[in-house]
């Protein structure tokens, strides 16, 4: 994404400290403090802690009127107290789509912000996402980024679910996802999401269950706090729970499957004979 920045014409000053190549266009610094020059900032961290220590102890030499564009998953509460104690104005904008979206900057982003601060941050937004959506004030964009991963967890339930459920009915999973694909339930993520399902070992992992249980966990923490009940979201994160308790937490979210599978030890069911399928009702 910071490549993306750079094509588009703007100088980029990048800090990893376990950075193993960079991206051509950008300038490596020794610290984060060396960031505070810029008039404009951007992190993409984990978690609140980590993007904590960023913002409020890394960027306190900032001048007057910097910008910081929270991008990671962090959580609304997380953003609104960084921006308590930040020198630095901070904006929320976390994004979504996959590893090959953000390479193509075809990634959406939803924004929390002042309207002022959203029509002079969109431009730099504009230049590593197709569509930049201002979600409201401060703290709005990572409630709307919980909110649509809470589908996505949900989503990413439903279809290890539908590959258990066609494979007891004797169905070839291949077969099966192809028709998933293009039924009325095919949503964008399950056409780019097939081989994650279908071939996990020959696959890059995209998010990780360790990824999205963090996420789903802190838009659980929102719901509580609301009182709300999603028991849709409450399943899919003790489906999470247990892939991560089963080692799988650097995996692909997708392996989902995996632990319904070994809960159902879907291999034991018969395969449905060709006669009788041919026999059933609509």
């Amino acid at each position: 994404m910071a490549a993306h920045l750079a094509a588009s014409g703007h100088t980029v000053l990048a800090y990893d400290p376990v950075a193993e190549c960079v991206p051509e266009g950008l300038t490596l610094v020794d610290s984060i403090e060396d960031l505070a020059v810029a008039p404009l900032s951007i992190s993409m961290l984990p978690d609140g802690p980590s993007t904590h220590a960023v913002v409020v102890d890394g960027l306190r030499a900032v001048a007057v009127g910097h910008v910081h564009i929270v991008m990671g998953t962090v959580g609304p509460e997380a953003v609104r107290g960084i921006a308590e104690r930040a020198k630095a104005e901070v904006v929320d904008a976390p994004v979504s789509g996959s590893v090959s979206m953000a390479e193509s900057a075809s990634i959406t982003t939803m924004v929390g912000s002042s309207v002022a601060q959203f029509e002079q941050v969109r431009p730099v937004l504009a230049a590593m996402t197709a569509a930049q959506f201002h979600a409201g004030p401060l703290g709005s964009g990572s409630a709307a980024k919980l909110a649509v991963n809470a589908v996505l967890a949900g989503l990413s339930q439903a279809v290890a679910e539908g590959l258990v459920l066609a494979e007891a009915g004797g169905l070839d999973p291949a077969v099966f996802y192809d028709i998933l694909r293009n039924s009325a339930a095919g949503a964008p993520y399950v056409g780019y999401k097939q081989q994650a399902y279908l071939a996990p070992e020959t696959t890059a992992v995209a998010a990780t269950v360790a990824l999205i249980r963090k996420d789903l966990g802190l838009a659980l923490d929102l719901a509580h706090r609301h009182h709300l009940d999603l028991p849709g979201a409450e399943a899919a994160f003790g489906v999470l729970e247990e892939a991560v308790g089963a080692g799988l937490g650097r995996a692909d979210m997708a392996q989902v499957l995996t632990v319904l599978r070994r809960r159902s030890d879907v291999s034991t069911h018969p395969a449905i004979p060709n006669d009788q399928q041919m026999g059933a009702h609509l």
